[in-house]
């Protein structure tokens, strides 16, 4: 009977479950440069024989594939394989799976072997399988391949086996080996390289129109480089810019918010755009291009990134809303509606239409201004409520960016829906804000640290934790003073490998605009807001030794190793991470009650920590330099917040 088209192309084996993926390769997983990225398959054939399968990847840039070798563990029963990430960019991969004829036969003779059983037939099997691969071989390794044929088929019972069982046979017949029922699976999966930048760092926000060292004048971009060595001091690795742009002036804010400005008010800086310029434009009050690029470059002198914000908002006197009218979304009366975020109103903001009619040119109008801070030697990009613009605006600009610039990489500020945020993320958003802000109990905290350290979410979602911004000002924080400021320091910058905070914090501001609000009293959003940077009460010394500290242990440069531990007390709060190869182990413990002393006995997991009931250790407390003698899984600490809240242990030999 002739096969049927359908009958003859039927696979032989099936390839399954690869991972790491997101949704099934709708969208890349996320990687940093020199990761070893570990990808796993189930390979499945009915029946006895073995298999061989192999990883293929495809480097960015480059038309061809590599294959690295898989290995089965049999107690997950999945094939399993390496590659180091070296490149930054978009790799390419997928898993290929074969019947392995050959090793189907060794093991068969192996076993019978091992059992005595005659092997005479076995043996002529085996040499006409080597001349079959002979047949497929390269002409110098064929005449090898051959005598093995001849010696596995005319040898003693022993001598036969022996030769069967060389690796360099193996060797050879791996490499002549046609597989003939191969299976590529299809479509290949994409995962993501990133430089370390966007895993790790520590991030410092500032309002560039505050930072002259006379009172009362307006900042440039000049005076930002005064404050360069304070914050490599303090150990930030990027400074990141509200907008740097011209400021509207039609229904400009006032302090607090007012909307009746005084004639000297500055107006917020989200209000983007007046007859000096729009986004490409620098606020002439801060500087020249010249003077942007002169912070860039010196700020890289301190081993300090520049991170631009990129707001997609106008002012009413944005020269778009004179040259493109069509852009703007409309009442019913024609007049341009403001923005709005309910319950609050921009006044000052008038909305853009990213659906209109002549959205390709809005589109491509926004990738140039991208692109034109790209070529001033911005990297990274925080993006301004991302989630309330189309998902496939930011799928189609960040490809279009990464495609000439892959070092570029974004940050969504997108306080919304957790399926909102995950999306963000998934679709090309290297970091993104979280719910951290709002997570501080510790049942809170463990549960959402678990959820972001936990797959699928790991593989794609990077948490910026930001203890505070400009738009909120934590309750937490309001009501705990300066140890409370610690206490999100610490957990914010050993929590996440990426967190950030807003100028002011390390002077401990907690003054709301009225009671039960997030928003700053004197908000610098609408004011300039100068400060003694060595006022009393400040954190600096605290803020350096967890920066410095977090430098110095590579643990706390990823999310994926976190590991909570027990304290009976709930107000105090304890976990770790670890290299892995043990190397480095950092816990953390942390009293979460900012008003009173807590006291604890703490559970360790020492499978997480490589330590037993009967092990002895040392931690040193890098806060304060303190060591202490620790026995066994369980322990005593005392944390003061009055002093204290925060243990910073390296867990080091005796």
């Amino acid at each position: 009977m002739t096969e049927t088209p359908a009958l003859a192309s039927a696979p032989h084996i099936i390839v399954v479950d690869i991972q790491p993926t997101i949704e099934c390769g709708e969208h890349p997983v996320k990687r940093i440069v020199g990761d070893v990225f570990t990808v796993r398959a189930v390979v499945l054939k009915g029946g006895y024989e073995a298999l061989g399968a192999e990883l293929r990847v495809q480097r960015p840039g480059s038309d061809s594939w590599d294959a690295v070798p898989m290995r089965y563990v049999y107690e997950d029963d999945q094939w399993v394989a390496d590659v180091t990430l070296d490149t930054i960019g978009a790799w390419r991969y997928t898993v290929a799976a074969w019947t392995n004829t050959f090793s189907t036969w060794r093991t068969e003779i192996e076993r019978k072997h091992a059992a005595g059983v005659d092997l005479s037939s076995e043996m002529l099997e085996g040499a006409n399988l080597l001349r079959y691969y002979a047949r497929h071989a390269q002409p110098g390794a064929r005449d090898s391949i051959m005598a093995y044929a001849e010696a596995i088929g005319t040898a003693s019972r022993d001598r036969a086996v022996a030769f069967a069982l060389e690796a360099r046979l193996q060797q050879l017949v791996t490499q002549a080996d046609p597989r003939e029922d191969l299976v590529v699976h299809e479509p290949p999966y994409e995962v993501w390289v990133d430089r370390e930048r966007a895993r790790f760092g520590a991030w410092y926000e500032l309002f560039p129109r505050s930072q002259s060292p006379v009172p009362g004048e307006h900042g440039t971009l000049r005076d930002v480089e005064g404050v360069l060595p304070r914050l490599r001091d303090l150990g930030f690795d990027v400074i990141y810019l509200p907008p740097i742009h011209p400021i509207g002036r039609t229904n400009r804010k006032g302090k607090n918010n007012s909307l009746a400005p005084a004639p000297d008010d500055v107006g917020s800086p989200w209000a983007i755009g007046n007859e000096d310029g729009g986004h490409d434009a620098i606020e002439p009050k801060l500087g020249t291009i010249e003077d942007f690029d002169h912070l860039v470059a010196t700020a890289r002198e301190y081993g300090i990134e520049i991170a631009l914000d990129f707001a997609i908002q106008c002012s009413p006197d944005h020269p778009y809303v004179r040259e493109h009218p069509e852009w703007f979304r409309r009442r019913p009366d024609g007049t341009i509606k403001y923005a709005e975020n309910p319950p609050k109103k921009y006044e000052d903001i008038v909305a853009v239409d990213l659906w209109c009619e002549d959205y390709p040119a809005l589109w491509q109008e926004l990738k140039r201004v991208v692109l034109h801070w790209v070529e001033h030697g911005v990297r990274i990009f925080r993006v301004d409520n991302p989630h309330t613009k189309p998902l496939a605006f930011w799928m189609w600009l960040i490809e279009e960016v990464r495609r000439d610039y892959p070092d570029v990489f974004f940050l969504a500020e997108a306080f919304t829906r957790p399926n909102l945020l995950h999306e963000l993320a998934r679709i090309g958003f290297s970091q993104s804000y979280t719910y951290f802000t709002w997570r501080n109990t510790r049942i809170e905290l463990e549960d959402y640290l678990e959820e972001l350290a936990s797959p699928p979410g790991v593989e794609y979602v990077r948490p910026n934790f930001f203890a505070n911004t400009p738009d909120i000002l934590h309750e937490y924080l309001q009501d705990g003073g300066r140890p409370a400021f610690k206490i999100r320091h610490a957990l914010a910058a050993t929590l996440s490998p990426t967190y950030g905070i807003y100028s002011g914090f390390e002077l401990c501001e907690n003054v709301p605009v009225r009671m039960g609000s997030e928003e700053y009293l004197d908000s610098e959003k609408y004011q300039i807001r100068q400060r003694d940077w060595d006022a009393p009460g400040n954190i600096n010394d605290f803020i350096a030794a967890v920066n410095r500290a977090r430098k110095e242990n590579e643990a706390l440069h990823f999310l994926a190793n976190l590991r909570f531990h027990r304290p009976d007390n709930p107000a105090i709060i304890a976990y770790s991470k670890s290299t892995d190869d043990g190397g480095n182990r950092v816990l953390v413990v942390v009293n979460l009650d900012p008003a009173s002393p807590q006291e604890a006995t703490v559970l360790l997991d020492g499978d997480a920590l490589g330590l037993g009931e009967g092990s002895t250790y040392v931690v040193h407390d890098l806060l304060t330099g303190d060591r202490y003698t620790w026995n066994g899984l369980a322990n005593y600490v005392w944390l003061d917040p009055a002093t204290e809240p925060v243990h910073l242990f390296r867990i080091e030999a005796p």
